[in-house]
């Protein structure tokens, strides 16, 4: 079993030589063999081990037992040990949650403060093939997600390094013969053994039966696991560059905005998890009572509903569709603060979205941009100014007779509403209206022999 762990752990790249691990002890035959493994190989591969081990206080003096028996092992092995207890049940009633969420949230709170205080590299846990089995055959009955079908990962972030777990390349009976070999003792949890744990359900009778047809069922599983994770972390990284490209941040108003039709131009996939991207980035923690169908009702509005509309999600998070554009924000009122910027020339302008005006002197330009103007200082009042729109406001450009009104301009180009309220109009220290900003240029600049040419750009910068 050793040779097979090891190679499990070079091929997944968990940790490397030299490198300080903790490793998460209950004193079950899976921990104190995934320690003793850990302890074998702790010389030739420079490491330092730390042994964590909890005390969830469920079980009277029992589980205190379990602790004291993890930290009399690691005497006599060698091993440095930490260990604590924790009030699961005080923890249930401030949170509202039951018993497994509770010792959970517990414990790895824990585990999170020690990767800290010992700047580890990783935390090494126990989980085996049998319980990656028991994990994917769960949530293939209760869910249909497939970040959730893809099982235990064989590694992911946490704290500043990561929680690796070498031990799901082998089975359950596997860990049993190898404490039986290495005699090395071990507490049973008689929680363990109930079938009215839904886990342990699986465990006792639903993964018995699948392995009198495939006794490698979890070597199987395992590669399903890491190819479901691997299609998901490509899929996660492409709709990250998506919501990047396609979506506007406002971080001063915690708010979004983005085209629906360029929305729609990505695969499905894409679109929903750049969805679930967007809801990470606005709450804070997920709410309880978000489900799949606020998720078809976002869908629904972007695929198939006409004209303007509004959803309510919980905690106030109003999603708006206006013409072809999707707005998601907190903001009650749904309109962003106005703003009046002066811009030097030669000089920078940053906008409340993270963008950015651009004024610089130039000899020549071809001008060839929605995102760049160009006007000669000799034909406009310096300074210019960056504002939002105000009643009244007109522009000229050329081929038009007389002045058309900027709502105007903003109704006819369909712009939503909600953009209207904040969109950059460059003015010149007369209030002539020059620009607005991607959409309309004012008269063209005429060229004058010896006259000083000002050309503004306009960058999304960190948006």
């Amino acid at each position: 079993m050793n040779r097979k762990v090891t190679q499990f752990i070079n091929k997944h790249d968990l940790f490397e030589k030299g490198t300080t691990i903790l490793v998460g002890v209950s004193g079950g035959p899976d921990s104190m063999a995934l320690l003793y493994y850990l302890n074998s190989i702790k010389d030739d591969w420079g490491l330092r081990i730390i042994a964590l081990t909890v005390d969830h206080q469920l079980r009277g003096t029992e589980s205190l037992e379990d602790l004291q028996f993890v930290q009399q092992k690691c005497r006599e092995w060698n091993i440095e040990f930490k260990g604590t207890s924790v009030d699961v049940p005080d923890y249930k009633q401030q949170y509202k949650v039951g018993t497994q969420v509770a010792a959970r949230e517990l414990r790895y709170n824990y585990f999170y403060e020690q990767m800290e205080l010992f700047h580890a590299n990783c935390l090494v846990l126990g989980h085996h093939g049998d319980d990656q089995a028991e994990t994917m055959l769960m949530r293939l009955v209760r869910s249909a997600d497939s970040q959730s079908l893809a099982g235990i990962p064989v590694k992911r972030p946490f704290a500043k390094g990561l929680i690796v777990r070498p031990f799901l390349c082998v089975t359950k009976d596997e860990i049993w013969q190898y404490c039986r070999r290495h005699d090395i003792e071990s507490r049973i949890d008689p929680s363990n053994q109930e079938t009215t744990y839904t886990r342990n359900f699986f465990r006792k009778h639903v993964l018995p039966l699948i392995k009198e047809k495939n006794s490698n069922i979890h070597t199987t599983i395992q590669h399903l696991s890491e190819t479901l994770h691997a299609d998901l972390s490509y899929l996660k990284q492409q709709a990250e560059k998506m919501t990047h490209d396609i979506v506007l941040f406002d971080k001063k108003n915690k708010l979004l905005s983005f085209s629906i039709p360029t929305f729609k131009t990505y695969a499905f996939a894409l679109q929903r998890r750049a969805y679930h991207l967007i809801l990470n980035y606005l709450y804070i923690d997920l709410p309880k009572d978000l489900s799949y169908v606020h998720e078809e009702q976002f869908f629904s509005l972007l695929h198939h509903q006409t004209g303007n509309t509004r959803l309510d999600f919980p905690e106030g998070l109003k999603i708006e569709k206006s013409y072809d554009q999707i707005r998601i924000s907190f903001n009650q009122d749904g309109r962003p603060d106005s703003y009046h910027k002066l811009l030097e020339v030669p000089g920078r302008a940053v906008l409340p979205d993270g963008s950015v005006i651009i004024a610089e002197y130039v000899e020549n330009s071809l001008e060839q941009s929605e995102f760049t103007f160009v006007c000669y200082k000799e034909q406009v009042e310096l300074p210019l100014h960056i504002r939002t729109r105000e009643q009244g406001d007109r522009m000229r450009w050329k081929g038009l007779k007389g002045s058309k009104k900027v709502k105007d301009i903003f109704i006819d180009a369909k712009i939503p509403r909600f953009q209207r309220e904040n969109w950059p109009i460059v003015t010149d220290n007369q209030g002539t209206v020059l620009w607005l900003v991607g959409l309309k240029k004012g008269q063209p600049a005429k060229r004058v022999l010896g006259a000083s040419l000002i050309q503004l750009y306009y960058d999304k910068g960190n948006m």
